[in-house]
């Protein structure tokens, strides 16, 4: 991994960029040589965020809505002349951290993997004409859920995993990989925001990390960049928690 442009010639579409993790990734990408369309939503800023930043290029997308998915992929394929990267992340976290309810639950799931599945569905012409395809999906948040909620976070990464368990499958034999990245308790904007009301889930946060300490985007964003590498060429269908080791808490 000390190729500094290893991802040289490589074009790289990442969704929900416009701050914290999506931002990190982007700018990582960047500084290993690939060629970024960072797309954020109409609020974000993303366009004048990245207007002074070589090799990234802001954009605004309706990024809740799976029918508009394929539309955003021709848009990047026109900018870009072709995807070879595809971090999804999507904008469906809640202003204050959900609870255990199933209902909710299974609707967010639902979301995800309708806009996950669609977005995945327009690159794939796309990523099939790279050398090195490569999906990365992103978890949620441990600050997206409450305290109490652990049982809804785990059944969250598990739907995350069986995607792209299924996505891998499919895709393996064309050369592309799929795999998801499951972040811990991050400190991002949105999450900022929620700790700054619910103190208490910021400790619960920390203590539940063997490394008793918030993660940053960077450390999100050094993971997708080796599931982006060939250092990741045989790995697929797989995930990775970034959280600092979990203690169970």
């Amino acid at each position: 991994m000390g190729d500094p442009l290893r991802l040289y010639g490589l074009n790289a579409l990442v969704l929900n960029a416009g701050s914290g993790i999506g931002e990190a990734s982007a700018r990582t990408l960047i500084r290993h040589g690939a060629t970024v369309l960072a797309v954020d939503t109409n609020n974000s800023g993303v366009e004048r965020h990245f207007a002074a930043v070589k090799g990234i290029t802001g954009m605004t997308a309706n990024l809740v809505d799976a029918d508009q998915m394929p539309a955003l992929v021709q848009e990047a394929v026109d900018q870009m002349g072709g995807i070879d990267i595809l971090v999804n992340e999507f904008p469906l976290s809640f202003t204050a951290p959900m609870d255990a309810s199933a209902e909710k639950l299974e609707r967010l799931l639902q979301s995800r993997a309708a806009l996950t599945l669609s977005s995945c569905r327009a690159a794939l012409p796309h990523l099939k004409k790279s050398p090195a395809g490569r999906i990365i999906n992103m978890g949620f948040l441990r600050s997206s859920f409450a305290a109490d909620a652990n049982d809804a976070f785990d059944r969250a990464e598990q739907d995350l995993a069986n995607l792209t368990r299924a996505l891998a499958v499919e895709i393996g034999e064309f050369g592309i990989t799929a795999n998801y990245v499951q972040p811990g308790g991050v400190m991002t904007p949105d999450s900022r925001d929620i700790f700054r009301k619910d103190k208490s889930l910021r400790d619960h946060c920390i203590k539940a990390s063997a490394a008793r300490r918030l993660g940053e985007p960077v450390d999100i964003a050094k993971v997708v960049l080796f599931l982006a590498s060939d250092d990741a060429v045989f790995v697929s269908g797989t995930g990775i928690a970034v959280d600092g080791g979990r203690t169970g808490g």
